[in-house]
């Protein structure tokens, strides 16, 4: 997957795109950290009922912060999942929804 200014994950309606307003502190402060590249990457589970091999977001931000990736992948990280056709897809969206909304009020990403 290549490194764009707006994204959506596989099922979704709604786009995403990077905030004109996206700060490097704001990325730290919401849990991304940054790779050896310099890129900035989050990675946090959706699923509250089994943390650690649930199906996991995964977003990375270039290191100048003008393009990103994003992508929900299985546990281990090696395939890509669509929440939206899942069969605990309920629990899957409303976790994603509410990352994204935290991203949005905090000015990582605007909704399109």
């Amino acid at each position: 997957m290549a490194f764009e200014t707006a994204n959506q994950l596989q099922g979704d309606s709604k786009t995403y795109a990077v905030s004109p307003e996206i700060k490097k502190f704001t990325l730290s402060d919401m849990g991304f950290v940054k790779t050896n590249a310099g890129n900035f990457q989050f990675e946090r589970t959706l699923d509250p009922e089994d943390p650690y091999n649930g199906i996991k977001l995964k977003i990375i931000f270039k290191s100048d912060l003008k393009t990103f990736k994003m992508s929900t992948i299985t546990a281990n990280g090696l395939n890509k999942v669509n929440i939206f056709t899942n069969k605990n897809a309920d629990a899957l969206v409303e976790q994603f929804n509410f990352l994204m909304d935290n991203f949005v009020e905090r000015k990582v990403f605007v909704r399109k």
